[in-house]
């Protein structure tokens, strides 16, 4: 698979005359989790339709653990586990029996569904839980669960969309330890998520996708430093006390500061950053300027999102 769990190359989707994909590219490694970013309707959730054969591509190609997604869909759909965005599992059956009748649905048998059952719930640390109805499980044991039944043959690549969506943050932090183990033992992930946080934290590449199309692709760290490096900020407790703040800061920063007067905040990138925050904490304290908040910052996904976009999240912007 020359190192790629997953290649596409100018994918293209049409609905009508909107254009889901429009010359999507995108290229996974074996054994990581690559994020795929992008506002609502960019062509995420198609994307992965497409990779895990749910849809067919109008033009372009792609291929997922070495196979061609039209041609061997199934030797495809042999190798992969996708998990949506709301759980598959039935609620009024227990966990072992929900895992056991996926296993019997990919034809392993009574006896392996079983065995194959119990190595799952032992792996997402849900044998405590085994034989309770899913209906009293946490989201997160729920969502757990979900990635089990994904993982009943063992799959090369797992499509993860949203896996996320609706849980608080202790329980998006058990599926990332799962996510974790996942790529530990061998699995490549691809994982769309509205959580800058979450491609942060477990990503080690990310894409991002906008109106049809990959606008970026990097590691976390290249993506932020995009937008640039350290970053003085200073919230002052009046409006009328920007104008001196926008002076001192000038003086240390490497480019024009940034004032919002909605905030009452001013920022602007620094290479020095020790010696930038402590001239500028001294200047305005010399000259009595009432200070909020003063710090030094590195940008944020949601920093490169914005932009490379033009728009906040829709996580962010409904805060």
């Amino acid at each position: 698979m020359d190192g790629y769990a997953v290649r596409a190359e100018g994918l293209e989707k049409r609905y009508g005359e909107k254009r889901a994909l429009d010359g999507f590219d995108l290229a996974v490694r074996e054994g990581t989790v690559h994020g795929l970013l992008g506002p609502n309707g960019a062509g995420k959730t198609t994307a992965v339709r497409i990779l895990s054969t749910l849809v067919r591509l109008d033009g372009g190609r792609a291929t997922v653990a070495g196979l061609d997604v039209v041609r061997q869909s199934r030797e495809v759909r042999a190798r992969i586990g996708l998990t949506g965005q709301y759980a598959a599992v039935d609620e009024v059956l227990t966990g072992r029996q929900n895992l056991e009748m996926f296993g019997r649905l990919f034809h392993l048998g009574g006896k392996r569904a079983k065995l194959r059952a119990t190595e799952l719930l032992e792996q997402f640390d849900l044998t405590d839980a085994a034989d309770k109805g899913v209906g009293k499980y946490s989201g997160g044991m729920r969502r757990r669960l979900d990635l089990a039944a994904s993982m009943i043959l063992a799959p090369a690549v797992l499509f993860l969309d949203e896996p996320t969506t609706g849980l608080d943050p202790r329980s998006r932090g058990e599926v990332w330890e799962s996510v974790r183990a996942l790529v530990a033992s061998g699995t490549t992930v691809l994982l769309t998520t509205q959580y800058l946080e979450e491609a942060d934290k477990l990503a080690s590449h990310i894409t991002v996708i906008d109106q049809g199309r990959a606008i970026a692709d990097d590691t976390p760290d290249g993506l932020k430093n995009r937008v640039g490096g350290d970053r003085i900020e200073v919230v002052v407790a009046e409006r009328s006390e920007i104008p001196r703040v926008v002076k001192a800061v000038a003086r240390v920063s490497d480019g024009e500061p940034e004032a919002d007067e909605t905030e009452l905040r001013v920022h602007a990138p620094v290479t020095d950053r020790v010696s930038a925050l402590t001239d500028v904490a001294r200047t305005l304290q010399d000259e009595g300027v009432r200070v909020e908040d003063i710090g030094l910052r590195r940008p944020s996904l949601d920093d490169v999102f914005l932009r490379l976009t033009g728009h906040r999240t829709e996580k962010e912007a409904a805060v």
